[in-house]
């Protein structure tokens, strides 16, 4: 059973391993065949390898400029939902406010990991404005 606790504590590790240029540090994080979701629409990134080598590719770098705000939104038994705010560079050049959804296993490492990403000037609506 996951706590809030479990998943303050995966958060710190996550942002970690973001930071880190070492991404062996991803096996703190993560399980060995986690899956990772951009998007619930997303096909997913499966195990740690593909995760390290998309992580690489989307970030600028262990030492990219950028914010982290996250707040536990819910936990319920392996699984929580967090809400994130990344803004990148200084001064800030992106911005995202992100819903994660994340469920650890047993000793505190993510199965599943899926990201509902939102960004200014994104629309709302799925509806067509001319």
């Amino acid at each position: 059973m996951t706590d809030r606790d479990d998943v303050e504590r995966w958060v710190g590790r996550y942002e970690a391993a973001w930071r880190s240029p070492d991404p062996r540090t991803l096996a703190e994080v993560f399980t060995v065949g986690a899956t990772y979701l951009h998007s619930p629409y997303a096909e997913p990134i499966v195990g740690l390898e593909a995760i390290a080598a998309m992580w690489d590719a989307e970030r600028d770098g262990p030492d990219e400029v950028f914010t982290l705000e996250t707040g536990i939104v819910a936990v319920d038994g392996d699984t929580a939902v967090v809400r994130a705010v990344v803004r990148y560079g200084q001064p800030v050049h992106q911005e995202y406010t992100d819903l994660w959804v994340i469920a650890l296993d047993g000793d505190g490492r993510c199965h599943a990991f899926e990201e509902w990403p939102f960004w200014p000037g994104q629309p709302w609506s799925a509806r067509v404005t001319p």
